[in-house]
């Protein structure tokens, strides 16, 4: 969606976690990261992060890190990196007996209600990455929330008591340290690890942060174990221990910021093969914008025509060849099945021996263009035109659809062709726009095709309307005489549906006896069987 993007003339925006990110904005959209200074000195303490062996010893600490701040009456935010996670921290909590709350994607429908509470002394809540972004955690509670709950009659006094409540527990958060932020792994990216750590210390309030990791994390495993497992032997350490060291912060953040490289080279290599098709895409939507705009394109049409009936005698008869060589028997096919032309060439080419190549083509496109302006004259040039916009913008969107499949379906196995010492980057675009141009050669000839062979059918004009017809002549009954018509008429029918009883012309073959057809067996086994 980078193009998308770049379709707008103006780019813009605004984050909290963007300075990490500023060489790709720079490098994709040619924006420039400019930091804006917090409105209020930011007094947060992000402490160093603490590695331990084992995941198990880590989630131990987060538990006595807690326990710690539950007891202090400190609020707790925990950021996880999965649903998982979220609920296995849960169930320890759970186990300990510490009441919390859990927002993850599970819980969207209280994440409101939750966030509001999460800045209350002693709560703790656990947090999955994407849950709660964009909503202060206000210290103490909400205290607006709050007052909307009491409903919208409430005294001045019911208001007062609530604020002095809640500012009596601000106070007391002010005091244990702010909100704290738990990180349970650290992330791929840092600006993701940057959005946890901004949670707290908002508008000028304290707080603190710190991560716990173990050389058992999927960072730590795949780009930092090495180093950093290197250096806890070196310092002999034991299970239950941590390292606490800026080296050791360093070397995580080197960690992150190979992944961020490899993200960053993984997104520039697909943009660099989308490109390919962005190109064909301004194309292709210039040129469908015109057609909309433009009320009458018969010029179009005109210079289509002659463009695909001059390729379809390319075909059967080669520019500049001899007479020997032309295929006039397949060019008076293609033109009556592609363009529904009936045209007696070989008989031209019998009266007339000075036709050549050229004063052929002419006659041809004279002949296609005679056959067109005849139908456009049955419907009018109105109408005509409406259709022939319609027609080409159908076709255009069903070929575009179609490419699009297949320029993607090039690219998914493109990468096969560096097998073979070749740039699969310049064999995408070299089969990509050989693709591009034998697609709109398939537009412009099908467009052209629909229209040289389309007919138009008048509607017959509506037929006379049928005479009334006369009225009957009615005749009258006395209701006695009709019932005994009724009568009279229900005792021959039923004489009719007497029909006469079925006479057999043969005596009737017993199932014991022998079978008329001479097989020897019983009726009832052989023939007997099937009547």
């Amino acid at each position: 969606f980078q193009n998308y993007f770049r379709l707008y003339n103006t780019l813009s925006g605004m984050t909290g976690t963007a300075d990490t990110e500023a060489y790709e904005f720079q490098e994709i959209y040619g924006l420039e990261v400019v930091v804006i200074p917090t409105h209020l000195p930011m007094v947060r303490n992000d402490m160093g992060d603490l590695v331990y062996l084992t995941t198990v010893e880590k989630y131990d600490a987060i538990l006595e890190d807690i326990r710690d701040c539950y007891k202090r009456r400190q609020p707790v935010l925990v950021g996880t990196t999965s649903i998982e996670t979220s609920e296995y921290l849960s169930g320890l909590l759970t186990k300990e007996k510490i009441p919390h709350e859990v927002l993850n994607a599970k819980q969207h429908e209280r994440e409101a209600e939750i966030i509001a509470q999460a800045g209350r002394p002693g709560s703790v809540t656990i947090a999955t990455n994407m849950a709660g972004r964009g909503t202060d955690i206000v210290l103490g509670g909400n205290l607006q929330r709050e007052i909307e709950q009491l409903g919208a009659d409430v005294s001045a006094e019911a208001r007062s008591k609530a604020k002095a409540e809640w500012q009596e527990r601000h106070d007391l958060v002010l005091q244990a340290g702010g909100l704290h932020i738990i990180g349970t792994e650290r992330h791929e990216s840092r600006r993701i690890d940057n959005q946890l750590r901004g949670r707290a210390g908002r508008q000028g309030d304290p707080g603190s942060s710190r991560f716990y990791l173990s050389l058992e994390d999927n960072l730590m495993r795949i780009f930092a174990s090495e180093r950093v497992s290197g250096l806890m032997q070196k310092l002999g350490m034991e299970k239950g221990e941590a390292i606490e060291h800026p080296w050791v912060t360093k070397a995580i953040e080197n960690a992150q910021r190979k992944v961020e490289a490899h993200n960053f080279d993984i997104r520039k290599n697909l943009l660099e093969f989308d490109d390919v098709a962005n190109d064909q895409r301004k194309f292709v939507y210039n040129w469908r914008n015109q057609l909309l705009a433009d009320d009458d394109i018969g010029d179009t049409i005109d210079s289509l025509r002659e463009e695909v009936i001059n390729k379809t005698i390319s075909i059967h008869i080669p520019p500049q060849s001899l007479e020997e060589q032309w295929d006039v028997e397949g060019l008076q096919k293609a033109l009556e099945t592609e363009y529904g032309l009936v045209l007696p060439i070989q008989q031209w080419l019998e009266e007339d021996n000075s036709l050549h190549e050229d004063p052929l083509r002419e006659r041809i496109v004279s002949a296609a263009v005679e056959a067109y302006r005849s139908k456009e004259s049955t419907v009018g040039a109105a109408v005509m035109r409406q259709f022939e916009k319609s027609i080409l913008l159908q076709v255009l969107d069903t070929h575009w659809k179609e490419h699009l499949a297949a320029v993607d379906y090039l690219r998914q196995g493109i990468h096969l062709r560096g097998y073979a010492q070749r740039n699969p980057k310049q064999e995408y675009k070299r089969e990509a726009f050989e693709m591009f141009s034998a697609m709109l050669d398939r537009i412009h000839q099908e467009a052209i095709s629909v229209l040289a062979r389309i007919q138009f059918r008048q509607e017959e004009p509506p037929p006379p309307p049928k005479p009334a017809p006369a009225p009957a002549q009615m005749h009258y009954e006395h209701a006695e005489v009709s019932a005994l018509s009724e009568e009279q008429q229900a005792e021959a029918d039923g004489k009719e549906a007497q029909a006469a009883p079925y006479v057999r012309d043969e005596r009737k073959v017993g199932r014991n006896e022998p079978c008329p057809c001479g097989s020897g067996k019983k009726y009832k086994h052989c023939h007997g069987r099937l009547s």
